[in-house]
């Protein structure tokens, strides 16, 4: 077992900015894997702005996520949908769209589906 870690979203190892300055992924190497604090800008799609990086028809990502703030609409491949908001732990599977909902950014901490995300 590893000793204590300590890594801070505030100073990441990585990051990685979203198509058309629509947001940022921040990520550290926990040990374990990636995790990652996103920050979605207002008017930002998966499929406009992540899917011209990702090149597939919708995110294949398995996210394991906490929203911090801001809310985002999930739209999964088999028609099943939701919004998240602040306060709300949220697992999404792969095979999704996704979209900022209002003018707030969305900010989310993500322990399992950044690793590759938005990745050139």
């Amino acid at each position: 077992m590893a000793g204590l870690v300590r890594k801070s979203l505030d100073s990441p190892e990585e990051v990685r900015p979203f198509e058309d300055g629509k947001g940022k992924l921040e990520l550290v190497d926990a040990g374990a894997g990636a995790v990652g604090r996103a920050t979605f800008e207002p008017g930002w799609r998966w499929t406009q702005h992540i899917k011209p990086i990702a090149g597939t028809d919708s995110c294949q990502a398995s996210h394991a996520c906490y929203v911090i703030s801001g809310r985002m609409h999930i739209a999964m491949d088999d028609g099943q949908e939701d919004d998240f908001g602040p306060g709300d732990y949220m697992i999404c599977p792969p095979g999704h769209d996704a979209w900022v909902i209002g003018d707030e950014p969305c900010v989310l901490v993500d322990w399992q589906g950044f690793a590759d995300y938005a990745k050139r």
